[in-house]
């Protein structure tokens, strides 16, 4: 089983910048991190804001595109969200989750507890 804990959270004035973290902890029988896509969700509205591919390959939603930065570190099991230029409107809770397949091919999806940013005008 794989747990998922998003922090760095908080409080921020507009413009400023908060980096969230996802790191995963569990002991399964394979790297599940490195095979994974994370994808960094947002509740209110709930929409994707950016994901990140095992090859590196990133999206974003088209409201942070230029503010907003995602990265992992494999090694570390960890996921980032670099939000900078932080709107009201970024304001919500920030979900974590890992998609893929297993070497058994089957499919995992996984969820963080969230992390509650917001952003004061």
């Amino acid at each position: 089983q794989v747990q998922l804990v998003e922090s760095g959270g908080g409080l921020v004035q507009a413009g400023g910048s908060l980096r969230l973290s996802c790191t995963a902890s569990g002991n399964p029988q394979y790297p599940i991190f490195s095979v994974s896509t994370v994808g960094w969700y947002r509740q209110t509205p709930h929409e994707l804001v950016a994901s990140i591919e095992t090859a590196g390959n990133t999206n974003y939603a088209d409201s942070v595109k230029g503010r907003f930065t995602v990265s992992r570190d494999n090694a570390k099991r960890t996921a980032y969200l670099e939000m900078n230029s932080l709107k009201p409107d970024d304001t919500g809770n920030y979900y974590c989750n890992l998609t893929g397949r297993n070497p058994w091919n089957r499919a995992f999806n996984y969820w963080g507890p969230g992390t509650h940013v917001t952003v004061s005008s």
